[in-house]
């Protein structure tokens, strides 16, 4: 489990820290939540005071995987930096269950290329390597947060762009029953956009439910 500001003090390195002051890094939706999922304490206490001081909102830090991903289902952050080697579930498999929901930057003792192609194909934005370097916890949170949004804005025009092309789809299909059962083209695209008034509907939802009526 993770402990909040309100349980515990900065002294354990586990917590959610108190609201900071002005400043930090901001997108446009305000200054970057970070949190830190590192099982050996001292390294996770840096890393919340390299986090801290650099501007960032650390929303929280935890010692195990498993709290790792009820962290991010709890505090929503940014970006999750977390450590390969954990225990009850490993930097890998947490970033296999968080990677759609946060930016996460995975960290490990060396620099292994084959395990940090694997932290890639989990979903992992960046890597640290042990010792980690002030700079270098900054410049990763920064990329990782920056790749992380640029692919959720492509992931959702792909979504849209497929939902717009389902509705065509099935548009088109309803317009045609409606031809079958002696409709003008013209006619019958008039119906569905009259339907779809009247029932505050779109077009793609109007034409999926006469779909459905007339199997």
């Amino acid at each position: 489990m993770f402990e909040t500001a309100s349980s515990t003090g900065w002294d354990t390195g586990a917590l959610a820290p108190q609201p900071r002051g002005g400043g930090g890094h901001t997108t446009l939706a305000g200054v970057l939540r970070v949190c830190v999922a590192e099982d050996e304490a001292i390294i996770r206490m840096d890393l919340v005071e390299i986090l801290t001081e650099a501007g960032y909102e650390v929303a929280g830090s935890v010692g195990d995987g498993e709290a790792a991903v009820e962290l991010v289902d709890t505090c929503k952050p940014d970006v999750l930096l977390v450590d390969i080697a954990m225990p009850r579930l490993d930097g890998l498999a947490v970033t296999r269950q968080v990677a759609a929901r946060t930016a996460v930057v995975v960290i490990t003792a060396f620099e292994q290329p084959a395990l940090i192609d694997e932290a890639t194909r989990a979903g992992a934005m960046g890597y640290l390597v042990k010792p980690v370097g002030r700079g270098d916890v900054q410049a990763a949170v920064e990329i990782a947060a920056g790749r992380w949004a640029m692919t959720a804005q492509l992931s959702a025009e792909v979504a849209d762009l497929q939902q717009r092309l389902a509705d065509r789809r099935d548009v088109d299909r309803a317009k045609a029953q409606l031809m079958r059962e002696g409709m003008a083209e013209d006619l019958a695209y008039a119906e569905l956009r009259r339907r779809a008034m009247d029932a505050r509907a779109t077009l793609g939802d109007v034409a999926r439910e006469l779909l459905a009526d007339h199997q």
